[in-house]
């Protein structure tokens, strides 16, 4: 069997293989989104660094997470299930090349799949955020030559995606310029951030062959959004829904909150069955409930020998 920190990115780069695949991957933020995106049956996650650092830290994706907060964040759910692979956000590798050759063994080391590093500068911003400043290529080269230097002497297989939010200030010409040095530096994927029209996807797509394209779908961004087939059709080989949890979460709590204050109560909700939906059980079961007590007691234990 493929060591953990293996495994995920076999799988990964099998998918990116399949010529009759595109990897659709929703955006997760902590275990619960991770988990019922792994009860719907997805093929790869995609942990969101701007989800982390609004779960986590309670703050906007303004560059104020750490290599921890992500390498952590990422390691919890890529252990909720090592046959399906986590791609994760790694910001831009948060430091020189020794750091991004630090945070690609930690991202390693917590089994994570794939990665992207951007060339943004240290204190970067969402991609989908305006007055973005950028680090020169050169700079960027040795983010992802550190990052596929630690990968080699690990002995390891973890996909790197090269990011570039070049296309807002330095225009597209120079976007692609700077996708293919990363990818002449070590890079798997190339990922051009905040397109703004489908002429641009197919563009990046035809520019960069035969490199694995990357396509990030951002509710309320830039780029105008598109659905799996369209993105397979225009070439794309990985597309990512990154606030798909973050955004069910806000929406429900911020209902749920509005009802607790105005009525001093919250109803239950009832599925198509007629049963409570979303009850306390409901999430444990989830989690995994029944799967823990049963492990318990086939290995011998008596904590759950009384029902759970």
């Amino acid at each position: 069997m493929a060591p953990a920190q293996t495994k995920g990115a076999a799988k990964l780069r099998e998918l990116i293989a399949n010529p009759e695949k595109i990897v659709v991957a929703p955006g997760v933020h902590d275990g619960l989104t991770a988990r019922m995106a792994l009860n719907v049956g997805f093929d790869a996650l995609y942990m969101t660094g701007a989800g982390t650092a609004a779960s986590r830290l309670g703050q906007p994706d303004l560059g104020l997470t750490t290599v921890d907060d992500m390498a952590t964040n990422a390691g919890m759910i890529a252990g909720l299930d090592r046959d399906v692979p986590v791609i994760a956000d790694a910001d831009t590798g948060f430091g020189g090349p020794l750091m991004v050759a630090r945070t690609t063994e930690k991202y390693i080391l917590q089994g994570v799949a794939g990665f992207h590093i951007e060339d943004q500068i240290t204190t970067k911003r969402c991609g989908h955020l305006m007055g973005k400043e950028l680090v020169d290529v050169d700079t960027y080269g040795a983010r992802i030559r550190a990052a596929a230097h630690a990968r080699e002497r690990m002995g390891q297989d973890i996909v790197i995606i090269a990011r570039t939010d070049a296309l807002q200030s330095l225009g597209f010409d120079e976007a692609i310029f700077r996708l293919k040095a990363a990818v002449k530096a070590g890079a798997d994927v190339a990922f051009l951030e905040g397109m703004t029209d489908k002429d641009q996807m197919a563009r990046v797509v035809k520019e960069m062959a035969p490199t694995p394209c990357f396509l990030n779908m951002v509710g309320g961004g830039l780029t105008p959004l598109i659905n799996a087939k369209e993105a397979q059709d225009l070439g794309f080989k990985i597309v990512i829904w990154p606030l798909l949890g973050l955004t069910s979460v806000y929406i429900a709590t911020r209902e749920f909150c509005k009802e607790l204050k105005e009525t001093g109560e919250i109803k239950n909700r009832y599925g198509s069955d007629g049963k409570i939906d979303g009850g306390v059980r409901d999430v444990f079961e989830l989690c995994g409930l029944s799967k823990c007590s049963a492990f318990d007691q086939e290995m011998g234990g008596t904590s759950f020998s009384k029902g759970v």
